[in-house]
């Protein structure tokens, strides 16, 4: 079992930014990735960033992003810690969403195994 618990979320506005936290915990040592997916108020959920660690035959660190975020949002991991950070600036209006932390344990399937409550992210204009 993997535990993973999201943060940082609030309410802000244009322009500004926010650090959103995962704490993963449990078999947490055991992850491949850890990535980040929003659903805004009447959406689906909708990939933001991962970064990827591990896959079968590497050890190294890989992070993607959504088109839409790839120059505003970083993701980073610090194992030390067991947590993994999303850095979101510049903020808008369309950000606005719960934030989801996502733990891939398994790569033979497809999408991420367990998943945190999320945090809210509110973006005023």
């Amino acid at each position: 079992q993997v535990q993973l618990q999201a943060s940082g979320g609030g309410l802000v506005h244009a322009g500004d930014s926010l650090r959103l936290s995962c704490a993963a915990s449990g078999h947490a040592e055991s992850t491949y990735a850890l990535g980040w997916f929003r659903q805004a108020p009447g959406k689906g959920r909708d990939f933001v960033a991962a970064i990827r660690w591990r896959a079968g035959n590497w050890i190294g660190g890989r992070s993607s992003y959504a088109d839409s975020v790839k120059d505003r949002f970083t993701i980073s991991r610090d194992s030390g810690k067991n947590t993994v950070e999303l850095q979101m600036n510049s903020l808008k209006p369309e950000d606005t969403a719960v934030y989801y932390c996502a733990a891939d344990v398994d790569l033979q399937s497809s999408g991420y195994e367990y998943w945190g409550q999320g945090t809210l992210v509110t973006v005023s204009s």
